[in-house]
């Protein structure tokens, strides 16, 4: 059975480091021989988040004026090919006998998603709280993260990924498949059947989870840059969960923006399998698979 590993796009650039490559690539660098290690023998699926690098491109796109906004679906596709590689490239410098590709991705969201009235999926940097209403002037929505604030766009959820039947396939073959970056490009589809690329970015967990429960997955494990799920989380008492259930989780409340997708997505796969899902840091990811680290989250 497979396993689906879900990587933060904050675990690739920590927070309060420059939205640069360089940073990326020491970041990917570090994690990829654990990572390597942790899937050696395993058919293992590799999704990954993308929210501080589709915020940054969505930037750069907006800077050029003399051509119209990039739409957000289009740049998540740039930024499947741009993580994707560092993720691949790292992947086989620490393991090159292991076969790794990372494969473009599209997962279908429904047009009349109630998410599309309410963005929760924070984007790009943090900026200044006092940068706000100048922000707000650009026609953003903007959400607290810490001191600041991020840009907020919408979040529908996975319905589908398009592209599911090739990733089983190259599971199968023995490839280590790096997919459905960012969630996956969001699409629709018409009433004629055809694809249509859709202005948000989906929620990697949630796609991770889906991803999970259609290939069978043996488990599910979301690694980010904080080593768990905490209670009271920024409180000088915070403490962390080391081994929480389904039902005690969902009687609890997670900011939606950050750790509220992964809680949600663990429960999702381990209350619909069986089985349990961890949450735990990439700088961890040996033991956070093996299930000696992070949460565990239970049936």
């Amino acid at each position: 059975m497979p396993i689906v590993l879900a990587l933060g796009g904050n675990a690739l650039l920590r927070r309060g480091e420059p939205l640069s490559a360089e940073a990326q690539q020491r970041n990917m660098r570090a994690a990829a021989a654990p990572l390597a290690r942790a899937c050696e023998g395993r058919q293992t699926a590799i999704v990954h988040g993308n929210g501080p690098q589709v915020g940054l491109l969505a930037l750069e796109t907006a800077a050029y004026e003399a051509a119209p906004p990039t739409p957000l679906d289009v740049l998540g596709a740039e930024s499947q090919g741009m993580i994707g590689y560092l993720i691949a490239r790292e992947l086989r410098n620490a393991a090159p006998q292991q076969a790794t590709a990372a494969l473009l991705t599209q997962t279908v969201v429904s047009a009349d998603d109630p998410a599309f009235e309410s963005p929760t999926k924070p984007i790009g940097p943090v900026y200044a709280a006092s940068e706000a209403p100048q922000l707000r002037a650009r026609g953003w929505s903007l959400a607290a993260d810490g001191a600041g604030v991020r840009r907020t766009v919408p979040s529908p959820a996975p319905l589908d990924v398009v592209e599911l039947p090739i990733i089983a396939q190259m599971l199968a073959a023995g490839v280590t498949v790096i997919c459905a970056g960012g969630g996956g490009v969001p699409v629709r589809r018409t009433p004629q059947g055809d694809l249509v690329g859709v202005e948000a970015v989906i929620d990697k967990d949630l796609t991770a989870a889906l991803l999970a429960l259609r290939l069978e997955a043996e488990r599910l494990v979301i690694l980010t840059d904080v080593d768990g799920v905490y209670l009271d989380w920024g409180a000088p008492d915070a403490r962390r969960l080391d081994n929480a259930s389904v039902q005690e989780l969902r009687s609890l409340t997670f900011a939606p923006g950050s750790m509220g997708p992964k809680v949600a997505a663990a429960c999702r796969f381990a209350e619909a399998t069986g089985r349990a899902a961890f949450i735990g840091a990439l700088a961890e990811a040996e033991a956070v698979i093996a299930g000696r680290a992070g949460t565990r989250v239970r049936p």
